[in-house]
């Protein structure tokens, strides 16, 4: 452990300031690492694969240049963001037993990870907007949601995922951290970082939870609101097929904020609930949260979308005729 640490003097007292952690992967699953690693790179590969289609898509057809499918470009990129910023490490640790992290390194992957989980959650409820307006209110759709007004939207996303999480690597930061290296994850994630301080930890605690629960609560309620109109409108419509139209514009969307905010809360609650979970359960979850979303979203949309499907459809087949079904 030796060479995890950095000693420095100051006046007569020796501290040990760490200069590294040591990530453990998943605790009382380490000889299964290497089978581990399969379904990690996997989901890493068909999150870049998937998404990266879903952009090239998107670019060429002149038909999708619609704010609804430029705030899924947005989702795109930020998830291949998000799981590149904890796959190729966790691989690491997995497959090439890489268990050391520079403290700044560490810090700056948590950034990441919670920054971009911050603007994914952003990113969804602006397309929850798109399909309130789309459906509550369409004669002003174009005027409202114009392009200035979709990439407006898009950075005022990312500065809020920017800002808030910003003061987590600070606060860190001043914190004195002398023994306690080892830490019981396969990534860097806020809380598990924060424990290992030789300090009071209580105003880290303390903002990590209020961002979390600012974040989903804030969200999730923009998120229920747009629905519950979107519901309202549906349920007035005279025409069965009027109102199957509807709802089925919104069918991929509703699955992405499933398959996003479900694996998230389980996460969160059983953190801080679940006294009783195995903490290799804590982190399968916590790794779930990040990696499959990314690699689910393209396919949700892929599927539940007839204009992207038909889209890719005639990408790789450009011969094949498109049905009109």
């Amino acid at each position: 452990a030796c060479n995890l640490v950095t000693f420095n003097m100051a006046d007569n007292t020796t501290h040990h300031y760490i200069s590294s952690f040591f990530l453990v992967g998943i605790p009382g699953l380490q000889d299964f690492h290497c089978w581990i690693g399969i379904p990690v790179c996997l989901l890493f590969s068909l999150t870049m694969l998937g998404n990266s289609i879903i952009i090239i898509t998107i670019k060429l057809e002149p038909s999708l240049h619609q704010p609804m499918y430029f705030f899924l470009c947005m989702l795109a990129m930020n998830d291949m963001a998000l799981a590149s910023s904890v796959a190729p490490k966790m691989l690491g640790i997995f497959w090439l037993d890489s268990h050391r992290f520079d403290f700044n390194i560490c810090l700056a992957q948590m950034y990441f990870i919670h920054t971009f989980c911050i603007i994914e959650s952003a990113f969804l409820v602006a397309m929850a907007f798109d399909r309130y307006v789309a459906i509550c209110i369409p004669l002003r759709y174009t005027t409202i949601l114009t392009t200035p007004m979709v990439i407006k939207m898009g950075l005022v996303s990312v500065t809020r995922g920017i800002l808030m999480v910003l003061p987590c690597p600070l606060l860190i930061k001043r914190l004195p951290y002398y023994t306690k290296y080892i830490i019981n994850h396969a990534y860097c994630e806020h809380m598990a970082i924060v424990k290992l301080a030789s300090a009071n930890t209580h105003i880290n605690r303390a903002y990590g939870i209020s961002v979390a629960l600012s974040v989903m609560v804030l969200d999730l309620g923009l998120i229920a609101t747009s629905y519950l109109k979107i519901l309202q409108a549906v349920f007035r419509l005279s025409s069965q097929h009027a109102r199957s139209k509807a709802l089925g514009t919104c069918a991929a969307h509703v699955c992405t904020i499933l398959v996003s905010y479900t694996p998230a809360l389980f996460s969160f609650l059983t953190h801080r609930i679940g006294k009783k979970v195995p903490p290799s359960v804590h982190i399968i979850f916590a790794s779930l949260y990040l990696l499959v979303p990314p690699t689910v979203n393209p396919l949700v949309y892929g599927v539940k979308t007839k204009q992207i499907r038909d889209r890719v459809i005639g990408l790789f087949f450009p011969n094949k005729r498109i049905s009109e079904n």
